[in-house]
């Protein structure tokens, strides 16, 4: 595929002069830095990792669900579970 991309003038230079003196076209000069910068930023990606929301609430919570009507009740009043 064909594209065109825009180089400031001095970076299009340097770029030709090591193409050159490293016996490689424009293309492979570029196909190469690509790839490199594209493989070193999925190396440096870092997996998700769920923080840690646990808390130390004293004596904690606890709650008896038997219903559903005691779930509602808590949701619509927070303070019924509570005992």
């Amino acid at each position: 595929m064909k594209t065109t991309i825009e180089l400031p003038d001095a970076l299009l230079e340097q770029a030709r002069r090591f193409a050159s003196d490293h016996d490689m076209t424009m293309k492979a000069l570029i196909e190469q830095a690509l790839r490199e910068v594209m493989a070193k930023e999925k190396e440096q990606k870092k997996p998700f990792r769920l923080r840690d929301g646990s808390f130390d609430g004293g004596k904690g919570m606890s709650l008896d669900l038997k219903s559903w009507e005691q779930i509602r009740d808590i949701i619509y009043d927070p303070g019924a579970g509570r005992g």
